[in-house]
């Protein structure tokens, strides 16, 4: 199984500034890389929902 880099940015005044990077192993697909990220970005920033820190994602395959 492929490994990914899900990037979370927060937009301000139109530009997008990363304010977190999540690695995932190991998952099936990208939808579900996507939504182990979001469950870890919330929970290492201590919300409830990632959408409290950061306005987009962004996933690409890792090497690895």
């Amino acid at each position: 199984m492929p490994n990914y880099r899900v990037s979370f940015a927060k937009q301000i005044l139109g530009v997008p500034f990363t304010v977190g990077c999540v690695e995932i192993s190991r998952a099936r697909d990208p939808g579900r890389a996507q939504r182990a990220a979001e469950l870890r970005f919330a929970r290492q920033h201590g919300v409830e929902d990632w959408r409290e820190r950061a306005d987009r994602v962004a996933i690409e395959a890792a090497q690895g």
